[in-house]
């Protein structure tokens, strides 16, 4: 195994009765960024919600600082930010105050990132700080829960199709943000169909691993 701080062997995921892809093997460290390419249909959800430990591959090891994630537990969980396909956002909450729970239950002591203020304003939503999130647009939402990346500060980002919704200035925007936790040694898992500007950041063809595009 290699000694990335974050590093994937021999990878296998299953839908049901079809394997999606095997023999995966990646390897992240410090600084560093990838995006996960490929059509729809290909496993790159499934992919993701393994390596942060939602879901349990068929077969293949992730490491996080040279420990299984499986053995690590919570102790991974705790250092992992995930933005899925859903928002995980509640409308009944004003923006600022849906930041503020994330803080208080996710975050570990000693380890907050920036206020909920301090967020909001970045992802442009300053003047909404007060509107319960069930009144903002999509591409608002969007931002909401993309500022809870910014309160929580744990090093691996893993970003599931993070662009949607979002106008072109909010694209870049984001890809500042990747950009910025890369620079501050972050690590990054990024799945996107739209195109999106971040010097650096590795293509990662999941086709290559999938049997039946071979």
């Amino acid at each position: 195994m290699s000694d990335a701080l974050f590093a994937v062997h021999g990878l296998s995921c299953v839908r049901g009765d079809r394997t999606l892809f095997a023999g995966l093997s990646l390897t992240l460290d410090a600084g560093e960024a990838v995006h996960v390419r490929g059509p729809n249909g290909l496993g790159k959800t499934t992919l993701l919600r393994a390596l942060c430990g939602l879901s349990r591959p068929m077969r293949g090891e992730i490491r996080w600082r040279g420990e299984r994630i499986s053995d690590l537990a919570e102790e991974f969980t705790a250092e992992v930010a995930y933005v899925g396909h859903l928002n995980g956002i509640q409308g009944e909450l004003t923006a600022a105050e849906n930041l503020r729970l994330a803080s208080r239950v996710f975050t570990r002591r000693g380890c907050a990132g920036q206020s909920e203020g301090e967020a909001l304003a970045r992802v442009g939503l300053r003047a909404q700080a007060d509107r319960p999130a069930r009144h903002l647009s999509q591409g608002q939402k969007r931002r909401l829960a993309l500022a809870r990346l910014l309160v929580l500060r744990r090093p691996l980002w893993v970003l599931d199709e993070p662009f949607t919704a979002l106008d072109v200035a909010s694209v870049a925007s984001l890809s500042s943000l990747i950009g910025e936790h890369m620079a501050a040694g972050g690590l990054a898992l990024v799945v996107s169909h739209q195109a999106f500007d971040l010097p650096g950041i590795r293509d990662f063809e999941l086709a290559r691993y999938c049997r039946s595009r071979r």
